[in-house]
């Protein structure tokens, strides 16, 4: 597998323009026809355990950052300082783990790269769960910082059937948090079932209420929108028929 390096882009650029092209060229994203679990046929599958790559980390942790330093995320106040609204980005075992990280380092590198530097994130930690409590040591299932009182924005992959998203907010409240918010790499905005008419993201937003945001880096209408000159018209129009065909309300 090749890896071609991108820079990833600074805080206010096209995260997209930038994350999309990496994603083909690594065969995180590719197209042709794939089954998925629900049965459906698909002409693209994402493979969010090949982001391993630095390259790969970097610029989707960047991706990640830039929803995470826009509204509702943040808000701006009137001398142009930015606040964010969310004290830990907490990481679900395990594939949000290492998501966690990256990102929190990302918005520690834009605040070190402001001139004069802002300070902005010096206050946002990261956390994660362990699959299995600690009886030892520290002890306990949640390693980072400690999340009683404070305000969790949760970074993961995907949702597809949406139990990792229920089991990390139970886990989180359980410890005392507050879910302030969710990020997911990509959200396929199609219908969870026949039988329900919201994508997996739909479906999270109405459990979790309008109150908590529910936000997705990339999704199925930034393939069609942005696609067409690097995989084809004839791909993006495959990608148009599966919308039409299973697209969510």
């Amino acid at each position: 597998m090749s890896t071609t390096a991108i820079p990833p882009p600074a805080a206010g650029q096209d995260y997209k323009a930038t994350l999309l092209p990496l994603l083909i060229s690594n065969n995180v994203l590719s197209f042709g026809s794939y089954v998925l679990k629900s049965g459906r046929e698909s002409p693209y599958f994402f493979t969010s355990s090949l982001l391993h790559t630095a390259p790969l980390l970097r610029a989707s942790s960047a991706a990640y950052a830039s929803v995470l330093s826009s509204p509702p995320f943040v808000t701006t106040a009137s001398d142009g300082s930015t606040k964010p609204n969310f004290d830990i980005i907490f990481g679900p075992a395990y594939k949000g783990i290492p998501i966690a990280a990256a990102v929190t380092n990302e918005l520690a590198v834009r605040d070190s790269l402001a001139v004069p530097p802002t300070g902005t994130w010096d206050n946002v930690s990261y956390s994660f769960n362990r699959k299995e409590a600690k009886a030892h040591g520290e002890g306990g299932n949640i390693v980072g910082a400690p999340l009683k009182g404070k305000r969790v924005v949760i970074v993961d992959d995907v949702i597809t059937a949406g139990t990792a998203l229920r089991e990390a907010v139970g886990i989180i409240q359980k410890e005392g948090g507050i879910v302030a918010g969710v990020v997911v790499l990509l959200d396929r905005e199609e219908r969870v079932s026949d039988a329900e008419s919201k994508s997996a993201v739909g479906v999270a937003q109405r459990d979790l209420g309008e109150n908590i945001p529910i936000r997705a880096v990339i999704g199925l209408h930034d393939l069609i929108e942005k696609l067409g000159d690097k995989i084809g018209e004839a791909e993006v129009q495959r990608l148009r028929d599966y919308r039409a065909r299973y697209g969510a309300e």
